[in-house]
């Protein structure tokens, strides 16, 4: 049961970057589902601690960010590949208006952070108006 819960549904939960023209890589994977209550968004980040995400909600964007630090050495390694990455990094999602804003709740567990954002009941834009 898909609600209307943005003004374009099918940007509904889009990268807010993703219209770029130049596509990039995702800093983290996410997986985003529904069901009747709340849609459920699990962002994978292995390897780093609570302290180091950040989670906040503003003008129905919903922002993650993280930082892995890395950790030198006493003794200097020669690295022939460096495929992790280290720094500064986030991504952005329209969520919509629909969402309970007040009730948004996350925990953080083995690397996945699960953020729930739980549907607010729709606005009726309806009247009726007596004639006289």
């Amino acid at each position: 049961m898909l609600m209307k819960i943005a003004k374009d549904p099918m940007r509904l939960f889009d990268d807010i970057w993703s219209g770029n023209q130049m596509p990039a890589a995702p800093s983290f994977k996410v997986d985003i589902s529904e069901d009747e209550h709340a849609f459920h968004l699990d962002a994978e980040l292995p390897g780093l601690a609570k302290e180091n995400i950040s989670l906040n909600m503003e003008d129905d964007v919903l922002t993650i960010k993280a930082e892995r630090s890395r950790q030198e050495e006493q003794n200097k390694k020669d690295y022939h590949r460096v495929e992790r990455n280290y720094g500064s990094f986030s991504r952005s999602f329209n969520v919509g208006e629909l969402i309970d804003q007040e009730n948004i709740g996350a925990t953080f567990d083995n690397g996945i952070l699960h953020v729930i954002l739980p549907k607010c009941q729709p606005v009726k834009k309806t009247k009726e108006i007596s004639i006289s």
